[in-house]
């Protein structure tokens, strides 16, 4: 099995050494990669195949084909660490950011250093998710009582007396009869039997591996479902499995539009991605929510819609989406705008890199929602001379809004929503020009 990790945006050259990669097999994933929805209309969305090496872009995740995979990391920094340390970091930071994005409840912390070292995203997540539905399934699996329909020898529920006087009017001794019966076999169950029979088949690790085959046994008189069949708006969660919550939204991760099954020459291929910007954005979006939670402030993310244009009888024309509207009521005191993406680093450049396209779209959300401040942030890198936080601040021309630019750093854990609420609390006319 030929498996190779690089980071977004760094190209990984054609060969046979450790850090390259055989070109049958760099073949085999670009396959599978431009057969995600993430690949864009060109297909190069995900990786670039170019002449002598694949260049990955802004997703991360997994991709794998026949005897190969490709594991595709974010650029989050942790000073001090390097190689499979860093790496382990780095895969420690996405699953937490995925989670939050994705409202799991994941206890990254049963997972040990070396596994984060080792082990790549997806072999991860599903340990993450064997581990906790052997755990539950010890338990005893959710039942339900579900509407059936038997031909007994004495009467069961109620009576189905058309099909009694039509299709047995000629055998009396069977009776149509129409009852409720208890049985696990209800979509819930049959949603964790589709993930089972699914990660069995791209499982590479041996403990992955055997919780998975104990779990298809379990699972064993449950129906199977083809995963587009799978019934979703038929589960029912209340009291009696909420702690089934949990495994259900991991269960959606791993079979839902981002987890893909595609052809990739004579064997399968498959793909676990995220596009890092709208990542990022979200990530924010629900930490700030948090860290604002005590406060008269509140946090929509993708919220607004607000038109740029009207027609002549009042049509809205060009809708926007702001990434985060900071509210007061019904006042937007801030509209933060992410960017996942590497502020420049020159202290002889004062645009900082911020393209032109992203000031003029700020200024548009500024007059629309007639907010005052506005920030784009970025993720915070070493190379940056400075702490993170709010690194500039400009009066708009001819008003009184200010853009600000800020940096908040992904990889520093601790009291991360104490330092967003900073940045926040930050005020734009505070000695930044």
């Amino acid at each position: 099995m030929i498996r190779r990790t690089i980071l977004e945006w760094e190209t990984i050259r054609y060969g046979g050494a450790a850090d390259e990669i055989p070109p049958y097999a760099a073949d085999r994933i670009a396959a599978v990669a431009a057969e995600s929805p993430l690949s864009g209309r060109g297909g190069t969305g995900v990786l670039e195949y170019g002449r002598k090496g694949l260049r990955a872009r802004g997703v991360v995740g997994v991709i794998a084909a026949d005897g190969c995979a490709m594991e595709i990391l974010p650029k989050i920094e942790f000073p001090g660490e390097g190689g499979a340390e860093a790496m382990g970091s780095i895969r420690r930071r996405l699953v937490h950011m995925i989670a939050l994005a994705l409202d799991l409840k994941v206890d990254a912390g049963q997972v040990t250093k070396l596994d984060w070292q080792r082990e790549t995203l997806l072999e991860i997540l599903i340990r993450l998710f064997s581990e906790k539905l052997v755990d539950a399934v010890r338990e005893g699996m959710p039942r339900r009582y579900v509407e059936q329909a038997d031909d007994l020898p004495v009467l069961r529920g109620r009576l189905d007396v058309t099909r009694q006087f039509t299709l047995l009017s000629a055998e009396p001794m069977r009776l149509a009869c129409c009852f409720d019966a208890l049985t696990p076999d209800i979509a819930l169950n049959r949603i964790m039997k589709a993930a089972v029979a699914r990660l069995s088949r791209v499982a590479r690790i041996a403990d992955n591996q055997r919780r998975l085959r104990e779990l298809a046994f379990a699972y064993a008189d449950i129906a199977s479902v083809p995963i587009s069949s799978l019934r979703w708006d038929h589960v029912v969660l209340d009291r009696t499995n909420s702690r089934w919550r949990e495994l259900l939204n991991l269960a959606r991760l791993l079979l839902g539009e981002r987890f893909q099954t595609t052809s990739a020459g004579s064997g399968d291929g498959f793909s676990l991605l995220f596009e890092m910007s709208s990542l990022f954005e979200e990530y924010i979006a629900r930490m700030l929510s948090r860290a604002l939670l005590c406060t008269d402030l509140r946090v929509v993310s993708q919220g607004g819609r607000l038109f740029c244009l009207e027609t002549d009888d009042r049509r809205g024309l060009f809708q926007t989406r702001p990434d985060i509207l900071v509210k007061r009521g019904s006042q937007v005191v801030q509209i933060i705008d992410t960017k996942w993406k590497r502020i420049a680093s020159r202290i002889d450049d004062p645009k900082q890199g911020v393209s032109q396209g992203d000031v003029y779209q700020m200024m548009a959300y500024g007059q629309l929602y007639n907010c005052e401040r506005l920030t784009l942030l970025y993720p915070h890198h070493a190379a940056i001379n400075r702490s993170e936080g709010v690194h500039a601040a400009h009066r708009m021309t001819g008003c009184n809004r200010w853009l600000e630019t800020a940096t908040i750093d992904v990889g520093q854990g601790e009291m991360f929503r104490e330092r967003l609420r900073a940045i926040t609390d930050h005020q734009p006319n505070a000695g930044l020009t």
